[in-house]
């Protein structure tokens, strides 16, 4: 079993022994030193944090110690239960709010968990914050309120608050998707999606909408990563069913793939890429997306005439880059959305909507719009670290090796051919190095990931 802590949270897997697993008594020592960090911050002993979960299994146990540690702490604790990672990021700045902490641990499957933390503007805390506590867990460097300065626990639902604020985006054309009467499948994988995305598609006049795993149970039905691999039900249900489309999300809304009419995958790279093209065509500006996801956002973005950048993976380095160069839209190739419009987050919700509009307007199936695209694939794979690996010695070794092709350093190693491209990164969530090629063919792809990973074995 595992326990990853890292300057952007601490995920594991529930149950087990302390510092080795994700146990009560680590939630209550992370939870401590990250309300410990924002009284520091602010200066103010009662601080004011939301708190919210997907609906994974051990979720209300999670956000019970979480909110009861807080209440220990004297924070003022607003409680928005069963929600969706970017109705947090919204509900933070809406509340005024000095911080706020996801119980998610995303497309993990259900035996994990994790503890995202947002800064006051509902965005995730950066490095430095993060290092900081680390810090504080390691020394268990925090202290208790008194009994008569705990803190206190509101409860408040923000589903409806987000859908409205994404409803009214000029971009989002409810009327036009009502009037399409679409018929749409939805795949929330038995959590949170399971009541926000048919409440979103609801006021967005949708009412022929296929249901499939939206019971928020937490029994995840199949692995809850939107790949293509675990998707075999949707797609025969969109097929069986004649829908225009299906939509899939993650256990915390955060990621977004579709399905095509034809029961194939519309592809979750091009989520970013589809989404940003109805952008960029309304609202000209520049473009952000990681080192790992697909070169179409670079040409569709060029294509344009306007400008676009990568990212090191991780939301918070797109998001840094994306104000550094005022993105007016951008994200990761996984089918996550951010829409600074809306919120410096990823979003499902602002994507789906922003994504029919997009769809009913171009008048074309969803296998023609992804045709219009440029054809790219991608091939995603993995080395296993063993004990004593020197990740850093391997990948300096690639980068010597490809010396003459264009090499960007900032995360990892990335070797940009002129017709394909490899990545490789150690994983912040996995003892594993992540190994992404994409080229004009999956077969393509593939034998480029092969030739990369038969240079690695040379160097360790």
């Amino acid at each position: 079993m595992t326990l990853i802590k890292s300057i952007s949270g601490i995920r594991g897997t529930i149950g087990g022994k302390p510092g080795e697993n994700l146990t009560p008594l680590d939630t209550v020592k992370f939870a401590s030193a990250f309300a410990t960090l924002i009284q520091k911050r602010t200066g103010k002993q009662r601080v004011c944090i939301v708190v919210g979960r997907d609906a994974r299994l051990s979720g209300e146990m999670m956000q019970q110690l979480v909110m009861s540690t807080f209440v220990g702490m004297g924070v003022h604790v607003i409680d928005v239960g069963l929600s969706t990672t970017p109705t947090i990021e919204v509900a933070v700045p809406a509340e005024k709010a000095d911080a706020g902490i996801i119980l998610t641990a995303s497309h993990n499957p259900k035996q994990w968990n994790a503890l995202k933390l947002l800064n006051d503007q509902g965005e995730f805390i950066s490095a430095a914050d993060g290092a900081e506590v680390l810090e504080m867990v390691e020394k268990e460097n925090f202290s208790f309120a008194t009994v008569d300065t705990l803190g206190i626990i509101e409860k408040k639902n923000y589903l409806t608050y987000h859908l409205d604020k994404i409803l009214s985006l000029p971009l989002v054309n409810k009327s036009l998707i009502a009037n399409a009467k679409l018929r749409i499948a939805v795949d929330a994988v038995c959590s949170s999606g399971g009541v926000y995305v048919p409440a979103l598609l609801k006021m967005l006049g949708i009412t022929d909408v296929e249901l499939l795993y939206c019971e928020p149970t937490g029994n995840f039905p199949h692995n809850p990563e939107p790949l293509a691999e675990h998707l075999n039900e949707i797609s025969s249900l969109v097929r069986e069913k004649k829908c225009h489309l299906g939509i899939v999300v993650d256990p915390d809304v955060d990621r977004l793939a579709f399905v095509c009419e034809d029961g194939s995958m519309f592809g979750e790279e091009y989520t970013l890429v589809a989404v940003a093209d109805y952008i960029l065509k309304h609202t000209p500006g520049n473009t952000v997306s990681n080192l790992s996801s697909t070169r179409a956002l670079k040409d569709v973005t060029e294509g344009y005439g306007l400008r676009y950048e990568a990212a090191a993976v991780g939301e918070v380095n797109v998001v840094e880059k994306m104000k550094e160069i005022n993105a007016v839209i951008g994200g990761e190739g996984n089918g996550g959305i951010i829409y600074p419009e809306l919120h410096y987050g990823r979003d499902a919700l602002v994507g789906i909507a922003l994504f029919l509009t997009h769809y009913v307007k171009s008048g074309k199936s969803m296998s023609a719009m992804r045709d219009g695209y440029p054809q790219y694939a991608m091939s995603k794979n993995k080395i296993e670290l063993q004990p004593g690996m020197d990740v850093d010695a391997v990948l300096k070794a690639v980068e010597k090796k490809f010396s003459r092709e264009k090499i960007n350093t900032i995360d990892g190693v990335k070797i940009d051919f002129p017709c394909e491209w490899v990545h490789l990164r150690k994983s912040n969530t996995e003892p594993i190095i992540r190994i992404y090629t994409e080229s004009s063919t999956r077969d393509a792809a593939d034998a480029l990931a092969e030739r990369i990973i038969n240079e690695i074995q040379q160097f360790v």
